[in-house]
């Protein structure tokens, strides 16, 4: 039985609603698939860029950290310096405060006398040569002569010794200084410096722990003591 041109029409229709239908679905299950594909990979480029963010500013993190810290050390140091410095500058002070006192004692002559005696003896225990000679502030050389005159006897006594003692009367120590000797062996290379500057310094040299100790308390970081 032949087919009217309207079953073949309906079975055209019927055959393009098929073909229609599976491309519809074909389609939805290809865009399901790439929304899938591109949720995914938008979850790993998400994924990625975040860890990297997270990198990015944990690094930054400690660029700052360690900035700060090195700040701080700076800051510290700086700190300390300067507390350093006035601590010099209070040790400073306190040591010409006493050059200027020092002054004082060439000022009384009893008092000055005994300490010439005294520091003329030492620097001939020091030397202990047959030969020394002796330099001193010009106002000082009778004094100085007078200690002389009698620590001879003291030495030669002390050391069993005889000892030949000389004034240098062409250099004079300077006038300026608070006053003591200088004693020189005999070709002068070997000096024992009596000043009493120097005697000043060699005992805030020796002090120096326990003046800092007074001033400014305990070294927490001071292991021997000595």
């Amino acid at each position: 039985m032949a087919l009217t041109d309207a079953d073949v029409q309906k079975q055209i229709k019927h055959m393009m609603a098929f073909i229609e239908q599976e491309a519809n679905e074909k389609v939805e299950e290809i865009l399901a698939k790439a929304e899938e594909e591109f949720n995914i990979e938008k979850g790993r480029l998400v994924q990625t860029q975040r860890v990297k963010i997270m990198e990015y500013y944990e690094k930054k993190e400690k660029q700052i950290e360690q900035h700060k810290k090195i700040q701080m050390s700076n800051l510290r140091n700086q700190a300390r310096l300067k507390v350093l410095k006035a601590r010099d500058d209070m040790i400073t002070d306190l040591l010409n405060g006493a050059r200027q006192r020092l002054s004082e004692i060439a000022k009384d002559p009893g008092k000055y006398s005994t300490l010439l005696e005294g520091l003329l003896l030492q620097g001939f225990y020091q030397l202990l040569e047959p030969k020394v000679v002796i330099r001193c502030r010009q106002q000082d050389v009778e004094m100085v002569q007078a200690a002389v005159k009698k620590n001879i006897p003291v030495y030669k006594e002390a050391v069993k010794r005889n000892i030949e003692v000389t004034i240098d009367s062409e250099r004079f120590l300077p006038s300026h200084i608070c006053g003591g000797v200088e004693v020189y062996n005999d070709n002068g290379k070997i000096k024992v410096s009596n000043t009493l500057e120097s005697r000043l310094e060699l005992i805030a040299h020796q002090m120096m722990p326990e003046i800092r100790e007074k001033l400014f308390g305990a070294n927490p970081n001071r292991r021997f003591m000595d």
